[in-house]
């Protein structure tokens, strides 16, 4: 894969190239005769062209013919996106960038945006046989022929940009500043939100001072942005930088750009700065919403201080809001964490009556939280009640009960959820596997424990040292040498040290690390 377009070629700085005159060879002989006569039979009915009519001409239709039409039709972008339709059903193979090009000149002088971008969605996604650069070039070779302009350069980047298509996107921007073109604040915040949504923040970061440096005007959605970039790039300082010069630059901030530092404060056990920042709202008329409680809930069950949390969440029927799905859910993920499952359910109980419906993760956290405490009846149960919620179990409900089922070492109870896991399509991780495989050698049974840790190594999992010891070392134990060497005929035995195979070179190993520690 090609590393992605590099910054400094982005964002390099040049004088505007001039946009060339490029005619269009002019249609003649066979190829105007087709033309006429389609543009004839296509225009009969302005609203609904007869498909029969153009059928059997539908056959000699060629991207250069296709060209000349969508060209005779520049004054009517409707009959411009009947033709479209017509083509993508009955000739797709007629449609060239050029042809396409023209389509979106058209609907974008006519303010027909929303189609073009439909349009041009559909025609490049999720497969394409255009290039961004070929679809740019043609573009800019038919813009000074439809008498165009720059809105629909703004539509290329804006749909790349939307589609998360991060080389093509940096491409036409590159490309449209070389011809002195520039995206709107619209199209640069849809590049902003996908670039942060991939996770590509140093871009985001670069991309927002190249903003800048193009004096694109950002607005409040931008710096909205910004400050969640610099908060989760840990730099909340910085962030609070650009919220202090909000006002300066004539924008309010708004509960938006008041959560995401809030967010960022609790994440970072920053509690009372967090909630200084939720107390000055009002001085700028605004109220803290459910998202502005449920982070501040959030970050004093991190803490552990689930009183104060609850403290919280009493301001929130206090004040009037609904406590929601989410606002429960850290509440009883709070006190599964300190084993406390009895108040768990009285809160979930709470949240039965007040109407607020549970999801998926909460009974997930109820069933780890009973699994944990060994109550495995009532955790099946309550996997019995997804099914009346209209829920599923997923990967974490499986998850759940494995992990309840070896802590009370039932290996075989633990298979059992294991082979309904992946029944249901989810993929166990090596964790869960090395959890079974464990289970297996605290009851003895190293013939279950061997074929679960074949699962492990076909996945090309390294298993732990400390699961290879105890198997080993029980395997040794009980004089199962037999089964030492079974282990060596299975597949990606590699990922197994070959120590492993000798006894007395493990122990001399260990031996070695022990006095290494000591």
């Amino acid at each position: 894969m090609k590393p992605i377009l590099s910054l400094r070629r982005a964002f390099s700085t040049s004088t505007s190239t001039p946009i060339p005159h490029r005619r269009i060879p002019a249609a003649a002989g066979q190829d105007l005769s087709f033309i006429t006569l389609f543009h004839s039979h296509f225009t009969i009915s302005s609203s609904n062209p007869n498909p029969q009519n153009l059928l059997p001409l539908a056959t000699s239709l060629t991207p250069f013919r296709l060209l000349h039409l969508f060209l005779l039709l520049r004054r009517n972008p409707s009959l411009s996106v009947s033709l479209h339709n017509f083509v993508h059903l009955h000739s797709p193979s007629s449609v060239s960038p050029s042809s396409l090009s023209v389509l979106l000149h058209t609907l974008c002088q006519s303010n027909r945006l929303k189609s073009a971008q439909f349009i041009l969605s559909s025609s490049i996604f999720p497969k394409t046989h255009f290039a961004s650069s070929s679809l740019f070039d043609s573009l800019i070779h038919t813009y000074r022929v439809c008498d165009s302009g720059p809105d629909v350069f703004d539509l290329l980047f804006s749909v790349y940009a939307r589609n998360k298509k991060i080389r093509d996107a940096f491409d036409v921007f590159h490309r449209m500043r070389d011809y002195g073109f520039l995206p709107n604040v619209r199209s640069c915040n849809a590049f902003l939100s996908s670039l942060l949504s991939l996770g590509r923040k140093d871009i985001a970061l670069s991309f927002y001072k190249e903003m800048n440096r193009c004096k694109i005007s950002p607005n409040i959605y931008t710096f909205n942005m910004v400050l969640r970039l610099y908060c989760d790039l840990g730099k909340i300082e910085k962030a609070m930088e650009v919220f202090g010069k909000l006002e300066i630059l004539g924008f309010s901030p708004t509960i938006a750009s008041f959560n995401t530092l809030i967010d960022a404060y609790c994440k970072n056990g920053l509690l009372i700065n967090a909630l200084k920042l939720k107390n000055s709202m009002g001085k700028k008329g605004l109220e803290p919403d459910v998202i502005t409680y449920n982070s501040l809930i959030n970050g004093f069950r991190k803490e552990g201080k689930l009183n104060e949390a609850n403290k919280v969440f009493n301001e929130i029927v206090s004040t009037g809001l609904v406590p929601s799905t989410v606002t429960y859910n850290i509440l009883i993920k709070g006190y599964c964490e300190i084993n406390n499952i009895e108040m768990a359910f009285r809160v979930f109980e709470e949240m039965m009556k007040s109407g607020v419906k549970a999801d998926i993760m909460t009974y997930n956290l109820l069933i780890l939280g009973l699994c944990n405490e060994g109550k495995m009846k009532k955790a099946y149960l309550l996997v019995k009640e997804l099914e009346k919620s209209n829920l599923e179990p997923n990967i974490f409900t499986f998850n759940a009960l494995i992990i309840g089922q070896c802590k009370r070492n039932n290996s075989e109870r633990a298979v059992q959820v294991f082979k309904a896991m992946k029944k249901s399509g989810f993929q166990p991780s090596r964790e869960i596997h090395e959890m079974i495989v464990s289970a297996f050698c605290k009851n003895g049974d190293f013939e279950g424990a061997i074929e679960v840790l074949k699962e492990l190594l076909e996945k090309c999992f390294k298993p732990s040292e400390a699961l290879l010891d105890e198997l080993f070392e029980g395997i040794y134990e009980r004089g199962k040498i037999e089964l030492v060497d079974k282990l060596r005929s299975v597949c990606n035995v590699r990922l197994i040290p070959e120590v492993y195979f000798n006894r007395k070179d493990r122990k001399e190993e260990k031996n070695r690390s022990l006095d290494i520690s000591s």
